[in-house]
């Protein structure tokens, strides 16, 4: 595979000794304007990576927080097509970040994986996260992403065990996602002691940079598992932050893009100095 900007970027990261801060926003949450304004603010709050959600009315993985932004996006009119849209805007401005569309297969599989792929290549999407298509389904979109130069990035959690984490880093590029729980996105932080020991347990099976998400809200735990992972990863934090200025009937009470720029430039401050606090 070619190299993709997400190696770019993990490898950039590695040579200066910190991790990646990932964060995740939903695509048209709580319209398309203001979704575009809060990814084009993302790398300047400090967001190493980003991560784009896709809207779909049945995801099974996500907590309410999360739901509930697919939703909204859903009522604004928000598709597909448009989340292509989104990247291919935000690209006009940014040839550097690396952007990683996330969601379910259902949309792709309506779309036309061919076309899908095709599209998210000329929008400048380096890497998919797929969460319902297990590696016995590589043929489906993994490997013909892959193909397409495409970063497909996997899932591990605490119940893939050293029998099943081979097949699951089989096809896997870009990094692998450790969920650092099991459960729906947004419940509590796990015991980090459990998540390096987890981390280093995938190391010894794959030279991939591993990435730790699902729980992380503040600065402070950013740091904690920064200090054994290769990437903190932040989404219902950033879903909540957008949430937390909209009325019952979606009214915004004060800018969305700036609740999220603060929240983040907090985060990125944590996953600054996680190495150097080891390093000290």
């Amino acid at each position: 595979m070619t190299d993709t900007r997400i190696d770019r970027r993990m490898a950039k990261l590695k040579a200066e000794g910190r991790p990646a801060l990932v964060t995740y926003f939903m695509g048209g949450d709580p319209d398309y304007e203001t979704s575009l304004r809060i990814m084009k603010g993302l790398p300047k709050a400090g967001s190493d990576v980003i991560e784009l959600g896709m809207p779909f009315s049945d995801p099974m993985a996500d907590g309410p927080a999360i739901q509930a932004a697919g939703l909204r996006a859903l009522k604004a009119g928000q598709t597909l097509a448009k989340t292509l849209k989104m990247a291919a805007e935000f690209r006009k401005a940014d040839d550097d970040t690396p952007i990683i569309m996330m969601g379910y297969y259902n949309p792709i599989y309506i779309y036309g994986v061919d076309r899908f792929l095709t599209e998210a290549k000329a929008s400048g999407i380096d890497g998919l996260i797929v969460v319902d298509l297990p590696p016995e389904m590589d043929a489906e979109l993994c490997l013909p992403a892959v193909k397409a130069g495409l970063n497909f990035i996997r899932l591990a959690t605490p119940t893939t065990d050293d029998k099943r984490l081979p097949k699951v880093l089989e096809n896997t590029s870009g990094f692998v996602y450790y969920v650092s729980m099991t459960g729906i996105t947004g419940s509590a932080l796990p015991d980090t002691s459990k998540v390096a020991s987890a981390v280093a347990r995938i190391k010894g099976h794959t030279d991939l940079p591993v990435c730790v998400g699902f729980g992380v809200k503040t600065a402070e735990q950013a740091r904690v598992i920064g200090q054994s992972a290769d990437g903190v990863v932040v989404g219902t934090a950033i879903v909540n932050a957008v949430a937390s200025v909209l009325t019952p009937d979606g009214r915004q009470t004060a800018d969305p893009a700036e609740a999220v720029a603060t929240l983040v430039g907090g985060l990125s401050a944590g996953v600054r100095a996680a190495r150097l606090a080891v390093a000290r």
